[in-house]
């Protein structure tokens, strides 16, 4: 049986899952679902088209399926925004819902959004993903599974983030972050997550291997697209993480963060 504050306003239309907790001055409207023990504490908003996980906590005035911040967004087009379960939204995280009919803004399972973050319409979060203080995903973006993004940082619209990419604080990023990188400043990359890969467990050949498919696509002569494309055309046996590093050139449409040439 959910808990539901006496100063929280529910909506008898939303589908609440069992023990969870609404606390005081919550808001929850029609259009919304719940899973079982996810927590909404104080003054945190859920709006029409909020689609909450199991065991997520919303924070003190988060705000879930806001509207779009596009000029052109008709209101009263039924998108939705998914929060996945074991995910934690902190202080006053905003997501807005998706602009098309029918459409979807994604954050994953057991992520971790700290307070003030924004994840605009459409955009697509992996799983065991953690995004900064006060840091910014404009429209469209995608951000792939254990990601970290610095605090403050800021993510230009149509922007896809790799797998596993470290961003440091305050970076801004208007191009494409190939996975397994270590990201800074401006559209600047500094080689690999090396410590981040040691953690997740990566043998020594994988890593070894995304060092030289990293050095071949970034330092090689010509485009990087089709360098990389050439790569794994040539190649038989390559890791399934050089394959994911290498195939991710094949898509976007804003080209590609490359190497701050300072950095050795």
């Amino acid at each position: 049986m959910a808990k539901i504050h006496s100063s929280a306003i529910v909506s008898s239309a939303a589908k609440i899952g069992e023990d969870v907790e609404i606390g005081p001055y919550a808001i929850v409207e029609g259009d919304v679902e719940i899973g079982a023990g996810s927590k909404l504490e104080a003054h945190a908003v859920l709006k029409d088209g909020a689609r909450i996980g199991k065991s997520v906590t919303v924070g003190n005035f988060a705000v879930v399926a806001g509207l779009p911040q596009d000029l052109s967004f008709d209101s009263s087009t039924r998108t939705f925004a998914k929060v996945g379960d074991g995910t934690t939204l902190r202080e006053g995280v905003t997501i807005n819902r998706a602009t098309k009919e029918g459409g979807f803004t994604l954050v994953g399972e057991s992520c971790f959004v700290m307070a003030a973050a924004h994840v605009g319409h459409d955009s697509v979060v992996g799983n065991n993903v953690v995004i900064g203080n006060a840091s910014l995903l404009g429209g469209h973006v995608s951000v792939g599974d254990r990601a970290f993004l610095g605090g403050c940082s800021g993510i230009h619209q149509f922007c896809r983030i790799g797998e596993s990419v470290m961003f440091g604080g305050q970076s801004t990023a208007t191009m494409d972050v190939a996975p397994f990188t270590i990201f800074a400043e401006r559209n600047a990359l500094f080689g690999l997550n090396l410590v981040g890969l040691r953690r997740r467990g990566f043998s020594k050949d994988a890593i070894a291997e995304l060092q030289r498919c990293y050095r071949k696509v970034f330092m090689g002569t010509g485009n990087m697209r089709i360098l990389a494309s050439e790569l794994l055309e040539r190649s038989e046996a390559l890791s399934a993480e050089s394959i994911r590093f290498l195939e991710f050139f094949a898509g976007g449409k804003r080209g590609f963060a490359t190497p701050n040439r300072s950095v050795k």
